[in-house]
């Protein structure tokens, strides 16, 4: 039989590549009549069509990419062919460097780079281990209570402390904290909001009052000159850019700041929150992290960075990357045409078991052995790869890092309960509370 043409097949420019194989419409009915999550959809396509695939969700095809060379391709080799559009938090970030496109995006993203990689990041660590050591004496004192404690929102607390602190020198107060409770409210709902704009930002328009008035009241604490304890932080290197850059109003600081926040602290308290959950359910993984090495040796810390990356690879922060093809190209030859939506899954890349051995299994020694996991560097993406990957990759490795070498060595949890479910939105979260109690400190 002829695969290629039972499949269907896509136009395409003549002697350009083959036409991408399109998988049969009746899938995506019954997907759709089954009331599915579209991460079920594109897990039945990529199993059965492999790493490079097309399907209609409407008129126009959407091509599934999980294959690590046409990643490579798509996201590092060739951004400028394959665009992002206007991305979907825009409501929350506004014109942040997450959403912002061309010439203001390299502008941004120049901006802020410097202050995440190298002599950037240094100037973070000691806020980083003080928000940790504020975990640990909280923990602490749980487990001489013996309080039950939801761990997700702990590791929202936590990872939210760390970037204020980053952002505008001072720790977190309750107050700060509650009202910040509208970043994470409007996140949870961006996958239902209305398509339109203005709907959208009217059906949440009490939390972003909230957001904005946060934001207002940071921005004019740091233009007053008042840093905090911790001295200035990266909301006065947006504030000091505004003196010669007259883009940077009022709300392009406020738009960065917001983003700063939501991407700062979400995602590391997603990754934190599943890590504990797969510790639940793999327990030595834990033991066998503490016994490479004593505290604060090498060892122990490549260990514990290997529970974070492996938590990264089933949980990847961005597990789906839409792009916009603005021009005719050959992908992995394959024919790809202008205005082609292309989407690419690094959650479906890591769970590919022509890539990884056992890859529904939580094997953080992938990370550390030789040949653990794929040489190609588009198999491994959790933040992205290219030029618009996440800027705040090693400060999320960092604190998760940081916090994981406080509690781990002290803290075992016990969970009441926890989610039989993910929620595909903007990170892939648990769905529902995580209830814990924390045994006696370890001596």
């Amino acid at each position: 039989m002829d695969t290629e043409a039972s499949l269907g097949s896509l136009p395409y420019v003549p002697g350009t590549g083959r036409p991408v194989p399109e998988a049969e419409p009746g899938l995506v009915d019954r997907w759709r009549s089954g009331g599915g999550e579209l991460v079920e959809l594109l897990s039945q396509v990529r199993e059965r069509f492999g790493g490079i695939v097309a399907f209609r969700l409407g008129p126009a095809p959407t091509v599934l990419v999980t294959d690590p060379q046409a990643v490579q391709h798509v996201l590092a080799q060739h951004p400028e062919r394959y665009v992002k559009r206007s991305h979907r938090a825009r409501v929350l970030i506004g014109d942040g460097v997450l959403s912002a496109t061309g010439a203001a995006w390299k502008r941004q993203r120049r901006l802020l780079q410097s202050q995440f990689t190298g002599i950037g990041m240094r100037r973070y660590e000691q806020r980083i281990t003080e928000a940790a050591r504020t975990t640990a004496g909280r923990w602490g004192g749980y487990a001489r209570t013996g309080q039950t404690l939801d761990v997700g929102r702990e590791m929202r607390r936590f990872a939210l402390d760390a970037i204020w602190r980053s952002l505008t020198g001072h720790p977190l107060d309750d107050g700060t904290e509650r009202e910040l409770a509208a970043v994470a409210a409007v996140a949870a709902a961006l996958p239902t909001l209305p398509a339109d704009v203005t709907d959208a930002q009217d059906a949440v328009a009490a939390d972003l009052a909230r957001i904005d008035a946060v934001a207002r009241h940071a921005i004019e604490a740091a233009r007053s000159g008042a840093a905090g304890p911790d001295g200035p932080g990266l909301l006065h290197v947006l504030i000091d850019a505004a003196t010669e850059r007259p883009e940077y109003t009022d709300r392009l600081i406020r738009d960065e700041l917001v983003t700063l926040l939501v991407a700062g602290h979400e995602t590391t308290a997603t990754t934190l929150t599943w890590l504990y959950l797969l510790l639940d359910r793999y327990p030595a993984a834990r033991e066998q992290a503490l016994a490479v090495g004593g505290e604060g040796s090498a060892q122990r810390r490549q260990a514990i960075q290997a529970l974070v990356h492996e938590t990264l690879r089933l949980y990847p922060s961005a597990w789906i990357l839409p792009r916009h093809a603005t021009e005719d190209d050959t992908l992995a030859g394959y024919a790809v045409e202008a205005g082609t939506d292309m989407l690419i899954c690094p959650y479906l890349t890591h769970r590919d078991p022509e890539l990884w051995s056992d890859p529904e299994h939580f094997e953080p020694r992938r990370f550390i052995t030789p040949d653990g996991r794929p040489p190609h560097p588009g198999g491994y993406f959790p933040f992205g790869i290219g030029p618009r990957a996440c800027l705040g990759l090693q400060f999320a490795l960092r604190e998760s890092t940081v916090l994981l070498e406080h509690l781990l060595p002290v803290h075992t949890l016990a969970f009441c309960s926890t989610p039989t479910k993910a929620v595909y939105g903007i990170t892939v979260r648990p769905d529902g509370p995580t209830p814990a109690t924390l045994a006696p400190p370890l001596t």
